[in-house]
């Protein structure tokens, strides 16, 4: 959580909302990382968790994720939360819940939905007081 906290920093320093994102091997190692660059891109789709779950994906020259791990400090939104199903990701970290929009569990449950064809472990909570400081200071300021 800490390297997300990292990249979520980094997202904040260039006026993108501070989130972060990491994808671990099933081995535990970094495969990518990433950071909100809506504002940057001028991209909707450029979230923390989809960006790296694209890099992730790329690097291992396939879209199955299997047996990795997403790591990111706000709770995922319904579009990375259909992402995480698609990509077959093993697990999701999270920190900070999103009561507005978090789709792993607070607002929506998309991540576990029984409907779907694939649900991966949710575990949240991980630094979530630093990962909530980090918004709150950021949205304070803006």
């Amino acid at each position: 959580m800490r390297l997300a906290l990292d990249q979520a920093a980094r997202a904040g320093r260039a006026g993108d909302v501070p989130v972060g994102a990491v994808v671990l091997s099933p081995d535990g190692t970094v495969l990518a990382s990433g950071h909100n660059e809506r504002e940057a891109t001028g991209d909707p789709t450029a979230h923390a968790e989809v960006l790296a779950l694209r890099r992730a994906a790329a690097r291992l020259g396939a879209w199955r994720l299997t047996g990795c791990t997403l790591v990111v400090t706000l709770e995922p939104c319904t579009m990375c939360a259909g992402a995480i199903v698609q990509s077959r990701i093993d697990r999701v970290v999270f920190g900070a819940l999103d009561e507005k929009a978090g789709a792993a569990g607070s607002l929506w449950d998309v991540i576990r939905d029984r409907r779907l064809n694939h649900r991966p472990e949710v575990i949240h909570g991980v630094l979530a007081d630093e990962c909530s400081t980090l918004l709150t200071t950021f949205f304070r300021h803006r």
